[in-house]
């Protein structure tokens, strides 16, 4: 007995679609009449869209189930199509390489979003909108501290870090306070605390014993 599996079948373009669909669009290659492969081919897009029903909320899904019905024939398939079959060159075409920053981050527990950040503040003229985007960026820069120290920070040493990346055209704000650690980094919960606060069987039992209690008197 011989087992048919899947690695020896023939690779599926559009595996979200099952073998069974692969197999509907192998079987229209084969039907001579070009009216009844057309029907059979929009038969096919039916299914396809009941089994892809996320693409109804793509604009156009129609033509999409189309594109997707001749990337799956392999562009093999000769029928009346509403849409013009996609560029299979475009499709075969590599991605653009994306650009990656090179060089070393000064700071690297601020990342580069941060002096970003630093870069745009300082470019803004004086008023409440710089003094908040200020506040903003010392509080971040405290948290990003914190992520990568794990252990308290003094104040001043956000501050004369602020002060240094803008190229002192930052200082914190007048009578402004960062915030403790408790206010900026979520506190967690130890793994006993309200481990049996509150759940039924507790109470349960609870009252058993109170029963007990009583009928010992």
């Amino acid at each position: 007995m011989s087992f048919d599996y899947n690695t020896q079948r023939k690779r599926m373009a559009l595996p979200e679609y099952g073998r069974n669909v692969l197999k509907m669009i192998e079987h229209i290659k084969n039907i001579k009449d070009p009216e009844e492969r057309s029907r059979a081919a929009k038969t096919v897009i039916q299914i396809m869209g009941n089994l892809n029903p996320n693409l109804k909320e793509v604009t156009d899904f129609k033509h999409k189930l189309w594109d997707h019905l001749m990337i799956i024939a392999d562009f093999d398939l000769d029928v009346d199509s509403p849409y013009p079959a996609p560029d299979r060159k475009k499709l075969d075409e590599k991605p653009n390489r994306v650009p990656y920053h090179n060089g070393d981050i000064k700071y690297a527990h601020y990342g580069r979003i941060v002096p970003a950040m630093i870069e745009a503040a300082a470019s803004m003229d004086d008023g409440d909108d710089k003094t908040y985007l200020t506040t903003l960026i010392l509080n971040q820069m405290k948290k990003d501290y914190l992520t990568w120290n794990k252990g308290q920070v003094a104040d001043e040493i956000i501050i004369r870090d602020l002060e240094v990346i803008s190229g002192h055209s930052l200082t914190i704000p007048e009578n402004y306070k960062i915030p403790d650690v408790r206010e900026l980094m979520p506190q967690q919960k130890s793994k006993t605390q309200g481990r049996h606060q509150g759940r039924p069987q507790d109470k349960y039992q609870s009252k058993q014993k109170k029963k007990k209690h009583k009928s010992n008197y």
